[in-house]
């Protein structure tokens, strides 16, 4: 063997063992996002939805028939999804069509959430409907104001701020929404989320927001970052988890039930089907 054929070989063998180390070091996708002691987020159970829920925004888990009620984005439609079996998926005629974010159910009221602060109420009298809407003077004439996030803190319905020009990136704003009014309720301080995320300044843009009933943290998710947030019910951030994108590929809703059990719902993603995501409470 001529010295230039034995360089390439030696050159080779070098390359091909190396190619193969990195190999056997790589991480399996799954292990490079953290799960949390109450959830497993590389596994969650995946339902796929019908088509016509391809832009579903906030959701409502309804106990007493194990379904998730949920609103989509710009049409004023009120959906009702079986999680033994979506095919059965109905929905109601509520509103005209608004951009609507997210939804929570209080004593068989229904209120969904319009992306300027606005609130709809629903509530049925057997297979009729009636609404009543509330306006958010706050955001009056701040076309920047966007909210995305709405749940219930002991039956008090609460709003939070995606993008509210007053929080200026340096807090999150969160509002308490009684009958026809609002109050200013907590702001989140934005610096811990910032240096959790490494960023200068926080870009949250919070898509969802629900109560663990079993720990009584607040969990916010993060469509755009791909992050789920727990804090305490002052704000104080207790946790912030990467989600893996490829599983939580748009995030807009998040609901719990009773057992403590974790839904979240993405929309549609290119060729694919929106679905929901169910976690179970591992500590049940």
């Amino acid at each position: 063997m001529t010295a230039n054929k034995i360089f390439t070989y030696l050159a080779f063998s070098v390359c091909f063992f190396s190619l193969l180390a990195g190999c056997k070091n790589k991480k399996n996708p799954k292990e490079s996002y953290e799960n949390s002691p109450m959830y497993d987020f590389a596994s969650p159970k995946i339902i796929h939805l019908p088509i016509e829920l391809d832009e579903i925004s906030g959701i409502a888990y309804y106990p007493k028939d194990t379904s998730v009620f949920a609103v989509i984005d710009e049409d004023g439609l009120l959906y009702k999804i079986p999680i033994m079996d979506p095919s059965k998926t109905r929905n109601w005629v509520f509103d005209k069509a608004r951009d609507y974010e997210d939804l929570v159910v209080r004593d068989s009221t229904f209120y969904a959430l319009v992306s300027n602060g606005d609130i709809v109420s629903i509530h049925f009298d057997g297979d009729s409907i009636t609404t009543q809407k509330s306006t958010f003077s706050e955001t009056s004439g701040k076309k920047t104001n966007e909210f995305e996030g709405m749940y219930l803190d002991s039956n008090r319905i609460i709003i939070m701020c995606k993008e509210c020009e007053e929080d200026k990136k340096r807090k999150i704003s969160f509002y308490y929404f009684n009958d026809s009014s609002y109050k200013h309720y907590l702001s989140l301080d934005a610096a811990p989320i910032a240096e959790k995320m490494d960023k200068n300044k926080v870009e949250l843009k919070a898509s969802a927001v629900a109560v663990n009933p079993i720990t009584n943290e607040l969990y916010i998710i993060s469509s755009v970052n791909k992050v789920l947030l727990i804090t305490d019910k002052s704000g104080k951030l207790k946790k912030l988890y990467t989600l893996n994108p490829k599983i939580y590929k748009q995030p807009e809703g998040i609901a719990f039930t009773p057992a403590g059990d974790l839904i979240i719902s993405n929309e549609v993603f290119l060729e694919n089907h929106a679905t929901l995501l169910i976690l179970k409470n591992k500590l049940k």
